[in-house]
């Protein structure tokens, strides 16, 4: 079962992994393959919207005291690489 205290971290972790996975294995080959960088001006924006908002509730959560600085450290880094924050929000925020 979820925490409740850590189910808007996990919310956003999911969102940000997919957007980060769209942006890198859909919309930049489409750019740079089929020259199409519609996607990215779509996608790239949202994802940085995410990014953010995955990020400010990191810091949130850390503040609050419910993740430790261990945890934020690891999300954070984990937000950059494809798939990280899956992994982060299904072996780390159990």
């Amino acid at each position: 079962m979820t925490s409740p205290n850590l189910k808007w971290l996990k919310i956003a972790a999911l969102f940000e992994g997919t957007s980060l996975i769209t942006l890198v294995f859909i919309a930049v080959p489409f750019k740079h393959w089929l020259d199409m960088p519609v996607l990215v001006k779509i996608i790239g924006p949202v994802h940085g919207t995410l990014f953010l908002a995955f990020i400010a509730t990191l810091f949130w959560h850390f503040g609050k005291g419910r993740i430790s600085g261990k945890l934020t450290g690891i999300g954070a880094a984990a937000s950059l690489i494809p798939f990280g924050s899956f992994v982060y929000k299904a072996k780390l925020l159990r």
